[in-house]
């Protein structure tokens, strides 16, 4: 059986990769944001994600943002 995954899946996948367990490097706080900074992960919740990104997205090598999903669970 082949198990190749479409672009679309994979993006599906991608879209909620942060979990409960996965903290904001600030407050503790559940975090909706990971940036790449030098090689290593940062993670922030939604307040302090929007307060650091702007000087963030200019050196992140990446970034991940799930906060939609605190829109969605309204």
């Amino acid at each position: 059986m082949n198990t190749l995954s479409t672009p679309t899946e994979q993006r599906t996948v991608l879209e909620h990769r942060l979990t409960a367990m996965d903290r904001c490097d600030s407050c503790g706080a559940q975090a909706y944001i990971a940036a790449e900074v030098n090689g290593s992960e940062l993670l922030f919740c939604a307040h302090h994600g929007r307060k650091y990104e702007e000087k963030l997205r200019a050196i992140a090598t990446a970034w991940h943002d799930e906060t939609a999903r605190l829109v969605d669970a309204v």
